[in-house]
């Protein structure tokens, strides 16, 4: 026996098993159908039960209907020659029926899915268009501007971006118009791997801090206010630890810390986690474990070239305003290009990276943060110091203002996150927020925009006065007033000719 013939005898064996597969399939129905039949015909087909009574045979509907029936079914009689001889046609057209019920059921569900579900729209990569810098290591770094100019900023903000974000995000909604009112010159970029900014090969807190410093040396600003929001919160954390004299204050809203901090007491603990999706949950745990397994669900979902929904994407439990508001088609147009731009590159490691940098160790504690006077050295020598010289206290941590706003509905960042941190930084003032979510509130609200610069600057002032321009018309004076120069300069002269002869004469 050749190949070929094998190969026949093997797919008519398969087609067997099929045909005697679906034969079994269709008398298991036609069983099921006569269980249901009987089950129903013993509990409703008793002579004293109500549908017997209103509707069987003796009863006025039947005997109503009845003529119309028979005169039916006798039309319909020569279709019984086409059932098998050995069946009941009574049995046979009630076991039909009951499966042309679930047929029609089965694709009534199957239409309203297809229906419901709407059409994919696939991600599309936007040509590049974003300013860069070169970091001393070589790297390109990508940057947006927004707001007044540097000459003119009375405040510079820095907004590093959260996961799966990028540049474009900054503060969503924010109007040019509120900056300028305030003074203000906003700097957002993207992180290492994500958007237009190149991979850092050993990435970490750290590191991270000192781009966001080599950014600030770049576009010429000294000091300036970071912000923080949800996972982007890390690096403005790192910012406080790694660079705090460049800092003028930090504003954090629904700030993320390692959910793993050994510092978080058992309540602050359960707050978070309990509020958590069991997706989100397993999230974090392969990514403080088995990190190399998050590559496989992050290809299959931002990565996979089709646009999704947020929550979906990243296993979030919304309240109802932040879902209202994904839905939104505002929301959704921003959520989508901000996606393509940071999944521009197509590389899953920055993201990997970025995921096992929250549940790992940072390097520092928040309690490092704190402000708190410097402990004196011990020994004879100190106390001799102490008492001959006046040294001047020294402090510890963080010395300019920390604000914290917190949504009390938030079930991304929950607000006992918020109480850890108040609790470990006493002197952060905290805004609660009632009814307000994790992206009601900085999402798209002039107001709180209004009211967040208000808390952090005071009341707006508008840019600073250009002196550049005010000078400028100064020094290039009109003909007339050089020669009203020129005069002033010969008289001058000649009253100091007139004091010289008169001290000779003496």
């Amino acid at each position: 026996m050749n190949s070929s013939e094998a190969n026949v005898g093997e797919s008519s064996g398969w087609r067997d098993h099929i045909v005697e597969f679906l034969k079994g399939v269709g008398e298991m129905t036609v069983e099921l159908g006569k269980g249901c039949r009987d089950i129903v015909k013993q509990s409703l087909g008793n002579q004293d039960s109500y549908i017997v009574r209103k509707f069987g045979r003796n009863s006025n509907f039947g005997k109503r209907i009845k003529g119309p029936c028979e005169k039916i079914i006798g039309k319909l009689s020569f279709v019984n020659e086409y059932l098998p001889e050995d069946k009941d046609p009574l049995h046979s057209w009630s076991v039909i029926f009951f499966v042309l019920v679930l047929a029609f059921a089965a694709l009534m569900i199957s239409s309203e899915r297809a229906t419901s579900t709407p059409l994919t729209k696939k991600v599309f990569i936007h040509p590049p268009s974003a300013n860069r810098i070169v970091l001393p290591d070589g790297r390109y770094m990508a940057y947006k501007e927004q707001g007044v100019s540097t000459h003119r900023a009375r405040f510079s903000v820095i907004a590093p971006h959260t996961f799966l974000s990028s540049r474009l995000a900054g503060i969503p909604g924010l109007k040019d118009s509120l900056l300028v009112e305030f003074g203000i010159r906003l700097l957002t970029y993207d992180l290492p791997g994500f958007g237009e900014s190149d991979p850092h090969p050993n990435r970490n807190l750290e590191s991270s801090a000192m781009d966001l410093s080599h950014l600030a040396d770049a576009l010429g600003v000294n000091k300036f206010w970071v912000v923080g929001y949800s996972s982007g919160s890390m690096h403005a954390w790192a910012a406080l630890r790694y660079i705090p004299d460049r800092l003028a204050g930090a504003a954090m809203f629904a700030p993320m810390v390692n959910p793993y901090d050994p510092a978080m007491n058992k309540e602050e603990r359960r707050g978070t986690w309990d509020k958590w999706t069991r997706k989100r949950k397993l999230m974090y745990l392969l990514a403080r474990r088995f990190p190399i397994f998050l590559a496989f669900f992050y290809q299959r979902s931002f990565l996979s070239g089709k646009h999704g929904q947020i929550d979906k994407w990243l296993s979030l439990s919304l309240g109802k305003r932040d879902k209202a508001l994904i839905e939104d088609p505002i929301y959704e147009g921003f959520w989508q290009r901000d996606v393509e731009e940071s999944i521009r590159q197509g590389n899953v490691k920055p993201f990997v990276e970025e995921a096992v940098l929250q549940v790992t160790n940072w390097g520092f504690r928040l309690a490092d943060l704190k402000l708190q006077k410097k402990q004196r050295g011990k020994g004879m020598l100190n106390l001799v110091k102490s008492i001959l010289f006046e040294e001047k206290e020294e402090y510890t941590g963080f010395l300019g203002p920390i604000h914290l706003w917190q949504g009390m509905d938030d079930k991304v960042v929950p607000p006992s996150m918020t109480d850890f941190v108040h609790r470990v930084l006493p002197g952060a003032a905290v805004h609660k927020l009632p009814y307000e979510g994790h992206f009601t509130y900085i999402y798209f609200c002039d107001e709180c925009h209004r009211q967040i610069f208000t808390a952090l600057f005071g009341t707006p002032q508008g840019p600073l006065y250009n002196t550049i321009e005010a000078e400028t018309p100064l020094e290039v004076d009109s003909e007339e007033q050089k020669e009203v120069c020129c005069e002033e300069e010969q008289e001058q002269l000649s009253v100091s000719d007139s004091t010289m002869d008169s001290d000779k004469q003496l």
